[in-house]
């Protein structure tokens, strides 16, 4: 006897609609970002999920190019349900698409970051919001200067144990020099930006705000957000969560681990309460799922993924609203 089956499998390519959740089993079906439909086609997205596979530019351990896969694969036992602590389900109110990944050739690292920059180019000259998920931290720099080519100067919000600054004088893949040459190049204003969590030092702070991984501690969340809403102010703003920003019993795998860190609820408990400020993009990088246990790492990446987005819902519900 035919038995009409409630469920329906590989959402991410048969789903009859961007929004929703698909209530698939979470051990099974096709793996894109919380089941989210795979497309190139932004016509009427509110937001795009992207890999970045990219992790040349390493100090340390490689293997942050798995961690698009790795979110991805963490992200299925969230799909379906109303997202903590917003009790909605983000994709009822987000047109939201898996773009799939960004496509190089990782033979020619020079040309990496021009790729990076024009496909995230042309994702935003559609109006879709864009949330990209490394990959090294290096791939913050292009997705800032496409982000700038289209918002201007931004304020960085940056969730991070390094901070970022060594100088290379522009002419290096590294994922330690990226918010030097932001600063240099004028993409972020260093004024209105801030880092959370460091727990190293650098040679100089190009005149962002540190908040060190005690401070974090002795202030508290509300202090921290406190501080952060302060710094930013209205302006626009990217966001940018290094993993390990938190500690590494709570971000194993990952390429530079330092002891130290937040805790993921005390990370996202501050993510949560940044929703006033003026996000226009966002990303969650070096999430290196081999140096893991359980999938530990690639859950906390995407619950910062899935908080920053439950954040773009919640605006969207209020401006529909008229709240």
């Amino acid at each position: 006897m035919a038995v009409d089956l409630p469920r329906q499998t590989d959402n991410a390519f048969l789903g009859d609609s961007l929004k929703g959740g698909s209530h698939e089993p979470t051990y099974g079906g096709v793996l894109s970002f919380m089941r989210r439909r795979y497309s190139r086609d932004l016509t009427g997205v509110d937001l795009a999920v992207w890999g970045i596979p990219f992790d040349a530019s390493v100090s340390n351990r490689p293997g942050a190019r798995f961690g698009p896969q790795g979110v991805r694969r963490a992200s299925a036992i969230f799909d379906g349900d109303p997202q903590y602590p917003f009790e909605f389900d983000p994709f009822e109110t987000l047109a939201c698409v898996d773009y799939g990944d960004c496509v190089f050739d990782y033979g020619h690292n020079r040309d990496i970051p021009g790729h990076i920059e024009a496909q995230t180019r042309e994702i935003l000259q559609s109006g879709t919001h864009l949330f990209s998920i490394g990959g090294d931290h290096f791939v913050t720099y292009p997705l800032l200067k496409a982000h700038v080519e289209k918002h201007g100067p931004l304020a960085l919000v940056q969730f991070d144990a390094h901070q970022d600054t060594w100088d290379d004088k522009g002419d290096r893949i590294d994922h330690g020099t990226f918010v030097g040459r932001a600063v240099r190049e004028g993409l972020i204003d260093p004024e209105k930006s801030i880092q959370i969590g460091i727990r190293t030092h650098a040679p100089e702070t190009c005149g962002l705000e540190i908040l060190y991984g005690e401070e974090v501690e002795l202030l508290g969340v509300n202090g921290v957000v406190e501080l952060v809403k302060d710094r930013v102010g209205d302006a626009k703003a990217y966001m940018t969560f290094d993993i390990d920003c938190l500690d590494p019993a709570f971000a194993p795998g990952t390429g530079t681990p330092v002891a130290g860190g937040l805790t993921s609820r005390e990370a996202l408990m501050i993510l949560r309460r940044l929703g006033d400020l003026n996000f226009v993009g966002g990303d969650v990088v070096e999430v290196a799922p081999a140096y893991d246990h359980a999938d530990i790492t690639s859950v906390a990446g995407a619950s910062v993924a899935l908080m920053y987005i439950g954040l773009l819902a919640e605006k969207q519900r209020q401006r529909t609203e008229g709240l």
